[in-house]
């Protein structure tokens, strides 16, 4: 079994029927006091933790009065407007009294899977777990109507794991783990301690119903655990109404463990290395000995630029005689890059009319 304080980086992901009573739509105050609990816990001993948390409806809907029934889609977008506003307060106060900085961050599925957005999104976490700030996540739901239709925080869990390298992956839940078939109906339902391979025959063991404030079911915590495993991330899926659900988990109360087979960044170095490069930099000495000892690639190393490419799209960089080095994401379009290339960082304000990034292609974003 995985243990939580052996993770360097930890994401959890918060569902609405944990953080919010279905019966008042109030906030569980004391139970997010214990969830912030854990995260000192974790983080104490070296862990850098990410939130992913559900609830902004659910508080929003008692707020507006709202009925605890299904909502129309600008009722749900009206109750995501109030109850975020609520939920980062509730955060920022409970992570506070630990000391704890935190961030918010809004994002969509489709924040991760443009590319740009997604260079940008993870430049931005990386920078705020520098700085020892603790990101808090949601959807934004007033805008990502698929995301309120069905229920995407799993997923979305799952891909900022997989975004920032994470190692492993929590959703807590109201459910211990993943059966066999639904408790509730099928008495002879069994659940899986660990799940080394999401098979035909486990997808199709997944059901779809979730609880009254949570949209998601277990057919898109499986998907979410293919997005995460597939990233090199281990992922859990247990029950978290207990007051430290972390150290609960911790301690061995009951889950299921679906495991990666690869390190994190093996698994992005293969998928950014399977990728089709629309262009190709050329780099000179210097360049190609900087990148040799694991250093990121400057604009003031690239010789010549060719292709027609966007921010975030992969190329291929060359050294001076032609020989292949490697594939990574760039931050630049190809304009840019012609723009700045052969020119120091602090250079690149003054040539293109604004500050961008020091780097044309940073070493986590390439695979050689």
């Amino acid at each position: 079994m995985a243990s939580l304080t052996q993770a360097k980086r930890l994401v959890v992901k918060i569902g609405s029927a944990l953080l919010v009573d279905r019966e008042t739509g109030n906030l569980r105050s004391e139970w997010l006091h214990g969830l912030a609990a854990d995260v000192a816990w974790l983080r104490a001993g070296g862990t850098q933790v990410i939130l992913v948390s559900s609830g902004s409806i659910a508080l929003g809907r008692g707020a507006l009065g709202l009925p605890n029934t299904e909502l129309a889609l600008e009722q749900s977008q009206a109750a995501a407007a109030v109850g975020q506003i609520r939920l980062a307060r509730a955060y920022e106060a409970a992570l506070a009294s630990h000391g704890i900085t935190t961030a918010q961050v809004l994002m969509t599925l489709e924040d991760t899977r443009d590319r740009r957005r997604y260079l940008n999104s993870r430049a931005t976490f990386e920078q705020l777990l520098v700085l020892n700030a603790m990101p808090i996540v949601n959807e934004n739901d007033t805008v990502a109507t698929d995301e309120i239709r069905f229920g995407d925080n799993d997923r979305l869990a799952a891909q900022i794991a997989a975004t920032i390298g994470a190692d492993q992956l929590v959703l807590l839940s109201d459910v211990d783990g993943f059966y066999s078939a639904n408790p509730a109906v099928d008495p002879t339902a069994t659940r899986y301690d660990v799940i080394n391979d999401i098979t035909p025959e486990i997808e199709a063991m997944a059901g779809d119903a979730g609880s009254g404030l949570s949209k998601g079911g277990m057919k898109t915590k499986i998907m979410a655990a293919k997005t995460a495993t597939s990233a090199g991330c281990a992922m859990a899926i247990c029950e978290g109404s207990a007051l430290r659900p972390l150290r609960a988990l911790e301690d061995g109360a009951a889950t299921t463990w679906f495991t990666a087979t690869l390190d994190p960044q093996d698994a992005r170095k293969r998928w950014i290395g399977a990728m089709k490069p629309l262009g190709i930099l050329t780099l000179d000495a210097g360049a190609t000995n900087a990148l040799s000892n694991g250093k990121s690639l400057l604009p003031a190393g690239v010789i010549s630029v060719e292709g027609e490419f966007g921010r975030g799209d992969p190329v291929s960089f060359v050294g001076p005689n032609g020989n292949h080095l490697g594939i990574g994401l760039v931050r630049y379009t190809a304009d840019e890059a012609i723009t700045i290339k052969g020119h120091k960082s602090q250079e690149i304000e003054r040539l293109l009319g604004y500050g961008g990034h020091a780097t044309l292609i940073h070493r986590d974003d390439m695979a050689r």
